[in-house]
């Protein structure tokens, strides 16, 4: 099949309704880089004998060796039934690249989803069928890899069909769960209407019990052959159909309607041939299901005479029956799979029946469903309706997706990738014409010729001027010196400009020109303030005035994406996928550009992997500093989920997902951004610090109610007490802090309490709720009026019931409304509590009620909240056992004393500096000078800022009064092994602190799954290890899971003789706790305390033995 031209391709996307926008997403090693050379090989682009062995869509050199896709690539195809253009997105499978698969999921309007017939559905099946979920696309299935139930698992065509019912049961419980929480949650807001229309008008109320199930429509929803939405396919093959094929071949040759065969080939139907009917009720009479006896019997009986019995009369037979051509190469070849690929491609062709699929299931740009316009124009706690009406009218533009003049221009702009300026078309060597060849011969002569004169003229001007000495010759020399500088300083600065940044966009409207100006909305932007700002009519090129949040940028080169290479375009209409060059400098990772300021930001994209593995990177030569800081910056634009930090120390910081991904980060960082030698940190551990309940047993699981190890705890804690208390700080024994300000005008009395885990677990996944929460409150205070949306306030208000309904018992009543903040960063998992008697502060969900006006609130707050609030927040940022931040930590200020001269003298420090700025324009600078000094007597400076440090400490010295604990980041990790390497499996997990929590062996096949939990700080190397013990049988998928408490207290000493050889220095046993505290301390720079010299026995030798 011949190539497509560029130009045919141009023609095809701009009739929208016959453009196809999908991924291929699945779980890592099924298969998506397989099928998608298949559908690259049906347009001609590689050859259909290297589909499957070259992963055309892998351009990556990491890529190929590990064999595994690591980021999304795009590339237009041509289906010639119907002139359809695909525009196809190959994405990762590895749990580290998941980034990657968001951004491609944004830009499309379907997904075929790639499923194992051996695997069934994994963990990141599961993660990618929600991903398609929450972006509202329609999604159709490929049961991939089938001949691996015939070589392999040596299934029978009966029990392979059974097994591929299953596979299908698990797809469609996965859609079913994610369509009843959709629908359940529709349900219970209908409720809260009705239950508001019933308090309003009186009357017998009839409680419905159904669950709203029963009348929502699925029949969509699943997977099912006869929908015509399930491919089954062997794509190293090259082979596969769909049930249509099928019914279309038996309808002719049997005289059966095409219809009948339709809805009877898949499920629990049988042929009677004495009746020549088809009747239901196979399973029940023992009979071959259709499905059995016309498909797979025949695919079965192909392997069985290509493969196993390499049967050339059978052979023969079956080629001429099917009626194609098979090469006398083919035939003849040692390899039984090549002859297999032969047949099977030219009978079941593989791209025919998934691009006929793609092309009837999948919606084209124009079907865009309102629910998703709205969706992504809601950005933040603002609801559709509450937009300009400007804004609202953009949703138009979308779902008709034209290409107008007057159109405004939508583009999503989901990834930046850099790409090798050299691959860019208009640098790419292009072959000569033969007009083109002779101008350049001639050229060529006459250059020689020149040269050959300018030697002749050299040699007899040296003649003449050998008597005028070496000056002459010094001449000459700095002159070369100078031609060869400039010829050095230009390879670096085509170094600078060596990668080019293209970012990967879809437009949803408009036409899109080269060279065209475009405003780029940043992620926090806002119409409402934009529309206000600028005049009406105004365009990107119009020279506009500062609007937060909005810049404009020109579209300097269009590309149409074509896998490895980029084919320039001059326009491109909506509905199509492409390149744009020339954003590098306006966009960071993804943006929503935009000819209308009224076009708000997209939502962001729903990253399902959070960064979490942390390294350290400094340049082997310090010199080369700025190279790294320039490459650092290239690869955070260039990598969706990776994140680069300066920390306080200094230090260059690059967070990635996972072990895979920063092994490519840091090549990345080698061989293309920064092009120098880097040393990177052994991974930085995050961790958390906690206090927990007073504990009933100690390390060795004694009982700590016994007398004698009571007196020795007491005592120890006496001592701790003593060492600490001081004139400004007393420490009560129940676990009270009283702190007072060095210049003893401020006291303030806190007590640590631990959260509840559900508390916990709860804040932490409301930190985006709660941020605004804290956003509102703070508009509230200084008096502004915010819109909030209706969903939001629900939102605060459930919150507020769930943390009431979990804040049970005597020490937390009422504990809710006294909530003072939140923190670290004012959204963190951990508490303020306002006990202090007699202050009744403006409550956190003061938006709530909103009974009362602002400004009156805000005058019910005290002098210096703030400064407690700041305190607070610091405390719980690092904590006291290694500087790390706080979690499930609740801080009661039970006390809080301002003497009045405090707040004079606070006053008179803020005056002094107002008379020191008037005096220091009129009067002489040595005055200005000496003013502050007399009006601050104070020789500690503000109070306020004192007021910040005594809470600080006191929240730090309140934390260490009771039982600390450190928290270790876990994952959860999948493992899919075979009985005979279990043993190993758990034999790695045991020595890396890992723990099983269940295992199941998978049916039909002889594989287990186990799934464990296992520390981040352990996990590094875990997949080589596990791959290396079981002879590569067995791989891990690890995901961030949560936060847990390890069990063993950091500070414990052992008491007694037989602790003390458990425990001990040279002991056996390590304090796991302890070790991972001291790890952090030691890389932090703190006070590690540790013995430097371990065994410090004088050596001997041996003339003194005598």
């Amino acid at each position: 099949m011949g190539q497509t031209s560029l130009e045919k391709i141009i023609a095809l996307q701009r009739n929208a309704a016959n453009i196809r926008n999908l991924c291929i997403l699945a779980h890592v090693d099924h298969g998506k880089t397989t099928l998608a050379d298949c559908l690259v090989a049906s347009n001609g682009i590689i050859s259909s004998r290297l589909a499957g062995k070259l992963r055309y869509l892998d351009s990556r050199e990491d890529e190929q060796i590990r064999g595994i896709t690591m980021k999304s690539s795009a590339i237009s195809l041509h289906y010639r039934q119907g002139e359809y253009l695909l525009n196809l997105i190959d994405s990762p499978g590895h749990v580290d690249f998941s980034s990657e698969v968001s951004t491609a999921v944004r830009l499309c309007d379907g997904a075929i989803i790639v499923v194992d017939a051996v695997e069934g559905v994994c963990p990141q099946t599961q993660v990618v069928l929600r991903q398609a979920w929450l972006e509202n696309i329609r999604p159709v299935l490929v049961i991939n890899k089938i001949d691996r139930l015939i070589m392999e698992l040596k299934l029978t065509s009966q029990e392979a069909y059974t097994h591929l019912q299953k596979i299908l049961e698990q797809v469609n419980a996965v859609t079913g769960t994610l369509f009843s929480s959709k629908v359940l949650e529709e349900r219970a807001e209908k409720q809260k209407e009705e239950e508001k229309d019933s308090e309003t008008s009186s009357g017998e109320q009839v409680y419905n019990w159904s669950a709203g199930l029963d009348e929502a429509d699925d029949s969509n929803l699943y997977f099912s052959p006869d929908q015509g939405n399930v491919v089954f396919a062997s794509a190293i093959d090259g082979w596969g159909f769909s049930i249509q094929q099928f019914a279309h071949i038996y309808s002719q040759r049997m005289g059966i309607k095409e219809q009948v065969l339709l809805k009877t080939l898949w499920g629990d139907f049988y042929l009677n041939s004495k009746a020549k009917k088809i009747m239901k009720g196979a399973q029940a009479k023992g009979k071959k299901p259709l499905f059995v006896q016309f498909v797979l019997d025949n695919i079965w009986s192909l392997y069985d005479a290509v493969v196993n019995k390499r049967d050339k009369e059978k052979v023969e037979k079956v080629v001429a029956s099917l009626g194609v051509k098979v090469m006398a190469r083919d035939s003849r070849h040692s390899d039984p799979k090549v002859l297999l690929s032969a047949i099977s491609s030219q009978w079941l062709p593989l791209s025919q029946a998934v691009l006929a699929m793609v092309c009837e299931k999948l919606p084209s740009p124009l079907d865009i469903a309102a629910e998703r316009v709205e969706k992504l124009l809601s950005v933040g706690t603002r609801r559709f309706d509450s937009l300009p009406e400007q804004t609202q009218e953009l949703k138009k533009a979308f779902l008709q997706c034209s290409s107008g003049e007057d159109t405004p221009v939508i583009v999503f702009v989901s990834k930046m990738f850099a790409v090798d300026t050299k691959a860019l078309p208009q640098n790419r060597q292009r072959p000569l014409t033969q007009e083109e060849i002779a101008q350049r011969r001639e050229l060529a002569r006459q250059r020689h010729a020149d040269r050959l004169a300018a030697d002749l003229a050299a040699a007899e001007s040296s003649k003449d001027l050998t008597h005028l000495g070496d000056g002459v010759y010094i001449c000459s020399l700095t002159a070369k010196m100078e031609s060869l500088t400039i010829k050095d300083s230009k390879p670096d600065e085509e170094q600078e400009q060596s990668e080019t940044f293209i970012a990967f966009a879809r437009i949803y409207s408009g036409m899109v020109r080269r060279g065209q100006k475009v405003f780029v909305l940043g992620p926090k932007y806002d119409p409402t303030q934009g529309l206000s700002m600028l005049p009406d009519g105004c365009s990107a090129s119009d020279s506009v005035p500062e609007v937060p949040h909005l810049s404009c940028c020109s579209m300097e080169s269009l590309y149409l994406l074509m896998g490895r290479e980029l084919e320039e375009l001059e326009e491109v209409p909506a509905g199509n996928v492409l390149g744009v060059r020339g954003l590098e400098d306006c966009v960071l990772k993804s943006a929503t550009l935009s000819t209308s300021p009224a076009c708000p930001p997209f939502i962001p994209l729903n990253f399902e992997a959070t960064p979490i593995v942390r390294v350290a990177i400094e340049p082997k030569h310090p010199s080369e500093m700025p190279k790294l800081v320039r490459g650092m910056r290239l690869l955070n634009q260039a990598d969706p989920c990776a994140e680069v930090l300066i920390q306080e120390t200094g230090e260059h910081v690059l967070v990635t997902a996972g072990e895979v991904h920063l092994q490519r980060c840091l090549a990345d960082l080698r061989d293309r951004f920064a092009k120098i030698e880097i040393s990177a940190s052994k991974p930085i551990i995050p961790f958390r610090e906690t206090v927990v309940r007073p504990p009933k047993v100690d390390m060795v699981n004694e009982d700590l109610g016994k007398q004698q190890k009571v007196a020795i705890i007491h005592q120890v804690k006496e001592e701790a007490s003593q060492s600490r208390s001081s004139d400004t700080l007393h420490v009560d024994s129940s676990g009270l802090v009283t702190l007072t300000t060095p210049n003893r005008l401020a006291t303030v009395s806190i007590r640590a309490i631990p959260l509840p885990q559900e508390v916990t677990l709860l804040l932490e996944s409301s930190s985006e709720l709660i941020r605004s929460l804290e956003q509102v409150n703070l508009s509230l205070r200084e008096g502004k009026g915010l819109d909030i949306s209706i969903r939001t306030l629900e939102a605060i208000a459930e919150l507020k019931a769930q943390l009431e309904s979990l804040l049970q018992g005597r020490k937390w009543r009422n504990a809710v409304e006294r909530i003072w903040a939140f923190g670290p960063r004012r959204y963190g998992p951990n508490i303020l509590l306002n006990s202090v008697e007699g202050y009744q502060r403006p409550s956190v969900w003061q938006c709530l009620g909103r009974g009362g006006q602002a400004g009156a609130q805000a005058a019910v707050l005290r002098d210096f909240d703030n400064s407690v609030v700041s305190g607070f927040q610091l405390a719980t940022l690092s904590g006291p056992m290694c500087e790390e931040p706080l979690m499930g930590v609740c801080f009661s200020v039970e006390g809080w004393d301002i003497q009045s001269s405090a707040l004079s003298q606070n006053q008179d420090t803020m005056d002094g500096k107002a008379c020191e700025q008037v005096e220091s324009t009129a009067a002489e600078p040595s005055q200005a000078r000496r003013r502050p000094e007399t009006a601050s007597a104070d020789c500690y400076g503000p109070v306020s800022g004192q007021l910040i440090a005594a809470m600080k400490e006191a929240c730090r010295q309140a934390f260490q009064a009771q039982p600390q604990r450190l928290m270790a980041a876990m994952y959860t990790c999948e493992i899919m092994a075979t009985a005979e390497v279990l043993g190993r499996v758990y034999g790695v997990l045991g020595k890396r602190e890992g723990r099983v929590l269940h295992e199941e062996m998978k049916e039909g096949t002889d594989m287990f799954i186990i799934k464990a939990v296992l520390p981040v700080a352990e996990s590094f190397g875990f997949a080589d290890e596990i791959r290396k013990r079981t002879s590569g049988l067995a791989s891990p998928q690890l995901v961030f899971s949560h936060w847990e408490v390890i069990s063993s207290d950091p500070y414990w000493v052992p008491t007694t003789e037989e602790e003390y050889l458990h425990f001990g220095e040279k002991a056996d046993s390590a304090n796991q706790a302890l070790k991972y505290m001291n790890a952090v301390r030691r890389r932090k720079g703190l006070y590690v305390e540790e013995k430097i010299v371990e065994h410090a026995e004088k050596q001997r030798t041996l003339s003194k033995n005598k």
